[in-house]
């Protein structure tokens, strides 16, 4: 390699790690949403695929594993680290974060590059200390520190697998030690990219192939009996794909596409979907009522109205009507609907892949959800018609946001009953939850965590 591609290489290799680092200062100080943040901050720089992959795995892997590097932070720095600036507390992060989990980039570049990014930040005063720690790590084998005798086993799973100790406790108690244990092993690590084929536009996988294969991307399908569920890899945005800009699919898990399906659509039918934006659910049942009927995509925020708005345009989707609608409390009645989805707000519980900065939540968060969602849900329950059906569902692994609101919902609704949920022979259910209800867990069905639950409207 030539002295100036190296020194070009250098660079962009900095840039990255600069990107990363500001993009961190934005969630951290800011409480901005990981994904939009950071391709806010990828859209503004210029690298390439491989720079772009760098910056995408140091934030996403600072985030997901901040506990445990603030742990390691802790034991090697001579000052507390709330005291720590927050640019020199993410350049550490940064640093550990290679040193502990990314094997192809050399200890020495690791130390290196961040005493680099420090003085790149006007931190110079701290490059001294920053490289201090870093190598003090080092000279102990770069391991995380042995747990103090006395540490609860909450308090160390927690550390291990950087999730709050509020959460550990809450999924061993709901779900016992085992199944704590896998749901902390399954959510670490970026989660494949799942795409829902659209119909109306491509013939199916064989035909994705083939058109992803000019930008080097590979599309194979996911599980029998969902022949319109692709995997895709490599990714990077899939915006830049013509296959995507053309409507021949859209981004969306194999849990929010199994929801979809326990909601039985046909075409002509009229279905509403009460909190919608993004928008995926809708464009899922649009295509499976084949773009006949009528589908009501609600909202109350205008601007994700908006994108509702402009999904359907890309997937050639005409009969979803979008509109600003406060699914808690409506101005305007609506009734005499087919189907009602009913995908409430939550605490991202199951989808901490996905968005990793919910790690960091504290557990207040979840005091005002289950209010909330079941208002949600008993609002929704007011548009269907007779023998319609009602599915409630979440993107989270809490029961007093899940099982406990289905059965309260029962409890207090006599004219509905529960509708059994017809899954496909790759799903497996869980023993202790009736035939109305489910909940994904990622380290047995590969998805999302998510929770699914029906009822139909009696006569």
């Amino acid at each position: 390699m030539k002295q100036d591609e190296r020194k070009t290489q250098k660079t962009t290799r900095a840039q990255a790690r600069m990107v990363a680092l500001r993009a961190l200062l934005r969630v951290h100080m800011d409480g901005g949403y990981s994904n939009l943040v950071l391709d806010g901050a990828l859209s503004g720089a210029q690298m390439d695929a491989r720079e772009t992959a760098l910056a995408s795995a140091l934030f996403y892997g600072v985030l997901e594993r901040e506990m445990t590097l603030d742990y390691v932070i802790s034991h090697y720095s001579s000052i507390p680290l709330k005291k720590l600036s927050p640019q020199v507390r993410d350049i550490l992060r940064i640093g550990l974060y290679q040193l502990l989990y990314m094997d192809k980039i050399p200890h020495s570049a690791a130390v290196n590059e961040s005493v680099k990014l420090a003085r790149a930040s006007r931190q110079e005063r701290a490059a001294g200390f920053i490289n201090g720690v870093l190598r003090s790590f080092l000279r102990d084998g770069a391991v995380v520190p042995p747990f103090p005798e006395g540490m609860s086993e909450t308090a160390r799973l927690g550390v291990q697998y950087a999730c709050p100790e509020w959460l550990v406790s809450l999924w061993r108690k709901a779900y016992g030690d085992d199944t704590a244990q896998a749901l902390m092993e399954a959510l670490v690590g970026r989660p494949p990219l799942t795409v829902r084929l659209n119909p109306l536009r491509v013939n199916g996988v064989e035909q994705l192939q083939q058109e992803l294969a000019l930008y080097k991307t590979e599309a194979r399908p996911v599980v029998e009996g969902m022949p319109w569920a692709a995997a895709l890899q490599p990714t990077g945005s899939v915006e830049r794909l013509r296959a995507f800009r053309q409507g021949w699919f859209h981004v969306q898990d194999l849990a929010s596409q199994l929801c979809c399906q326990a909601l039985q659509v046909k075409p002509g039918q009229r279905v509403a979907d009460v909190c919608a934006a993004p928008g995926g659910k809708s464009f899922t049942l649009a295509e499976e009522m084949k773009n006949q009927g009528c589908l009501s995509a609600f909202d109350c925020h205008p601007s994700r109205v908006e994108v509702i708005r402009k999904g359907a345009e890309r997937l050639g989707l005409s009969i979803i009507q979008a509109a600003v609608r406060d699914a808690s409390c409506p101005q305007t009645p609506l009734s005499d609907f087919d189907r009602v989805l009913c995908d409430v707000p939550c605490s991202g519980l199951g989808i901490l892949r996905r968005k990793p900065e919910i790690r960091s939540k504290a557990q207040e968060m979840l005091d005002s959800l289950p209010a909330l969602q079941y208002r949600i849900l008993c609002e929704s329950a007011k548009l269907l018609k007779v023998d319609g059906v009602l599915v409630y569902s979440t993107c989270t692994l809490n029961p007093a946001e899940n099982n406990l609101q289905a059965q309260k919902f029962l409890q207090q609704h006599p004219d509905f009953a529960p509708q059994q949920l017809q899954l496909p022979a790759w799903v497996t259910r869980n023993e202790w939850e009736p035939e109305n209800q489910l909940t994904l867990m990622p380290h047995i069905h590969g998805t999302d965590g998510f929770f699914i639950s029906a009822f139909r409207r009696k006569r």
